[in-house]
This record gives structure tokens, C-alpha cells and sequence, in this order.
């Protein structure tokens, strides 16, 4: 099965800029990331404006169901920030896609040490293999269907509602 990944940027893309102390967008880490993890399933890689998840407007998010919907696999990850990732899931669910798609993210960006993103990513890929049909969120060895799922803010987690 070939994944279709799709990255639109969030914390886990982000870029440390030791001048300014600042977290930024530069290019895409995704690309070393999946030659790291040694991925071995067929895959194409699709880059978006890579943005903060908090600048999502509605254009933003058509244009990841856009992607989706003419992807011409199954299986699709989508890279995502955190902070919005709810109600990407959201748009998602509600086009009723007949494909796997699964948004991850990181709450600490790759090139942190401590980063969560290589293990999620990770996971993700492997998910978006198995499960059936729908949208859905994995962060942190979890798997939340888009419509029972928000962001704890204060643990830092995705938790079921």
C-alpha cells in the first residue's frame, strides 16, 4: 500500500532560529524524518504552505481536503499543528472521504531534543496502513477517531471525549 503524506507545517516543522530565540518555518524536515525512520512502504510526499496551525484559516483547510480528496492513494497522513488539528479533522470527517486519513503532529519541534515528532510521524505511517476508512487523530501511541478527540491543553495531550 502507498502512503500519501501531506505536510502543512505545525510545531513538528519548525525551525530554531538561535539569533532570535525564535521558532520559524524553513524547509520541511518530513523528508529526512521518513528516510530516518527507514520507511520502507511506498510513499509520495506532498508540501503545502507549511504554517502555524493557529494561522489555519478556512482557504487553508480546503486546500488539505483538496489534497485528499485527488491523492491518488488510500492511505494519507497529514503533518499538522497541534493547536488546530481538531478542526482540520473536523472538515475532513465531514467530506466523508472513502480513504484512511490520519493528522499527527508534535508538541516539540524535530529538532528538539526530546522531540515527540519522529515517534508520532512514525506511527502514524503505520496506522494509516491498517485502519479502515475515516479520519482520525494519532499523537503519542494513541489512535482518536475526529469527532472524539480535543487537545488537553494544560497536560500537553490529545485525550478521548
Amino acid at each position: 500500500m502507498t502512503l500519501h503524506i501531506i505536510a502543512t507545517g505545525g510545531t513538528l516543522d519548525k525551525h530554531y532560529d538561535e539569533i532570535t530565540g525564535v521558532l520559524r518555518f524553513g524547509a520541511s524536515h518530513l523528508a529526512e524524518m521518513l528516510a530516518r525512520a527507514r520507511l520502507t512502504a511506498p510513499m509520495t510526499l506532498e508540501e503545502l504552505p507549511l504554517l502555524d496551525s493557529l494561522d489555519m484559516q478556512d482557504i487553508d483547510r480546503r486546500r488539505v481536503l483538496a489534497s485528499c480528496e485527488h491523492a491518488q492513494h488510500r492511505a494519507i497522513v497529514v503533518v499538522h499543528g497541534t493547536d488546530t488539528m481538531c478542526e482540520t479533522a473536523e472538515v475532513l470527517g465531514r467530506a466523508g472521504l472513502l480513504k484512511t486519513i490520519v493528522l499527527t503532529g508534535a508538541m516539540i519541534p524535530y529538532v528538539i531534543d526530546g522531540s515527540d515528532a519522529q515517534f508520532n510521524l512514525g506511527f502514524a505511517c503505520g496506522v494509516a496502513q491498517t485502519l479502515p476508512p475515516g479520519v482520525y487523530v494519532a499523537m503519542n501511541g494513541q489512535v482518536f477517531e475526529w469527532d472524539k478527540v480535543r487537545k488537553n491543553r494544560s497536560a500537553g495531550v490529545f485525550e478521548s471525549i
